[in-house]
């Protein structure tokens, strides 16, 4: 099978960010991730060893200079040092263990130092995808005319609502090539700069705002956007406990960033745990929210309460939406917002995975186990979300954690 993952950067930015506030925060941190695939997919004979046959090549994919200087330009809030350290790094396919079971389902762990094992989350999620539309002779059917004409009708739907909006599709998307379509596409519809009727020209009220994708963003001289992940809040915990986790994280993160980097995903243990103990110093330091969990209108009324309970005018925050969003209901989202916050949104398989004709996968790669250094003991990662279809880790201390939430 090709090698599917050529580029460093062909990954998401907040690796990046995240990697380089654990390198900041906690160096010496040993962790373990596990691969859910919430689907529970039964997958072709043969297909972990196609799996390993992909991480195999990983050592080979190393940063260019072209990418680094993308990087320090777009990614300004990453210092020099850091660099340097990337052009050292190397992924080492010991880290990853890739086993089948019987009936066919797919286990995958990762496991070592935290700021090296966090580069393979995306990479991994890629290839599963990649080869699994592959062998189902989805990419072989594959329509690109066409696909092209329902991107750009797709990005025409976004900018004619107002929606300001980018890609966050790297990790189950249909294929490398097929991202690279979606993301091209939509700047091209973007800078046409409206559409045309009978009625004269209607410039767009809406904005493409990027991706994801580091190398696509670099490719196409867009934002790469995304800033942090759910593992850091899991981590957090174990050291802070479930009720402090938040706000030590945000004042680590601003420390680490000194204000930049400012959208914090807040969902990680419910809304409750975090807006108990956010202070109003760091809802003034964080630029504003993602929702990636819970009923959005909800997430909505708690947000704009708990700024006014502080003081705090919503709408000069920013609230992104990223939770399994088509067009349709980011729509309904914007329209619901009304202006009372600055209204974004990421999405992702949807962009990326919309393809006729194939199955989108679903499927997660999540931190579940860690210890601070490597003389430590480990301790169990969970995730609770707003959302029970997205709770993950050791049921016992899901259970321990809710009870303690109440």
């Amino acid at each position: 099978m090709q090698q599917i993952i050529h580029h460093l950067t062909d990954n998401d930015a907040y690796t990046f960010s995240c990697q380089y506030y654990v390198l900041q925060t906690y160096p010496r941190a040993e962790v373990e991730y596990t691969f859910f695939d919430r689907n529970k997919t039964i997958y072709p004979e043969g297909f972990a060893e196609l799996v390993n046959e992909q991480l195999g090549y990983m050592p080979r994919v190393i940063i260019t200079e072209e990418e680094i200087a993308f990087m320090k330009r777009r990614m300004y809030y990453l210092p020099e040092w850091y660099f340097t350290f990337l052009r050292g790094y190397r992924f080492d396919p010991h880290e990853v263990s890739v086993t089948q079971d019987e009936e066919g389902h797919l286990n995958i762990s990762v496991r070592g130092k935290w700021y090296s094992t966090i580069m393979w989350e995306m990479p991994i999620l890629s290839i599963v995808s990649e080869l699994m539309h592959n062998l189902r002779g989805e990419i072989a059917a594959y329509n690109p005319e066409r696909e092209r004409e329902r991107c750009a009708e797709k990005t025409r739907a976004i900018l004619s609502n107002g929606l300001i909006l980018g890609d966050m599709g790297t990790r189950r998307r249909l294929s490398f090539d097929h991202q690279n379509m979606v993301i091209r596409t939509m700047k091209e519809v973007y800078e046409q700069g409206g559409y045309e009727d009978a009625d004269g020209f209607h410039p767009w009220t809406g904005r493409f705002t990027g991706t994801s994708n580091v190398y696509l963003a670099m490719k196409y001289d867009l934002i790469a956007i995304g800033t942090m992940s759910h593992q850091i809040i899991e981590f957090e915990e174990n050291i802070s406990g479930i009720f402090e986790c938040n706000f030590n994280v945000m004042k680590k993160f601003s420390d680490v960033y000194d204000g930049d980097n400012g959208i914090y995903l807040y969902d990680c243990f419910g809304d409750k745990v975090f807006f108990s103990n956010l202070s109003k110093r760091m809802a003034m330091m964080f630029t504003g929210l993602r929702v990636d969990s819970g009923v959005e209108e909800e997430q909505v009324e708690k947000i704009i309460e708990k700024y006014k309970s502080l003081g705090i005018d919503p709408t000069t925050k920013q609230v992104v939406f990223s939770n399994g969003l088509n067009i349709n209901r980011a729509i309904e989202l914007h329209k619901y917002v009304n202006g009372r916050m600055q209204d974004s949104y990421g999405m992702g398989t949807f962009l990326t995975c919309d393809v006729e004709n194939a199955k989108s996968m679903n499927i997660v790669v999540k931190l579940t186990r860690m210890r601070i250094t490597e003389k430590r003991e480990w301790h169990d990662c969970v995730k609770l979300s707003c959302d029970k279809g997205k709770t993950l880790g050791n049921p016992e201390k899901c259970a321990y954690l809710l009870k303690q939430i109440g």
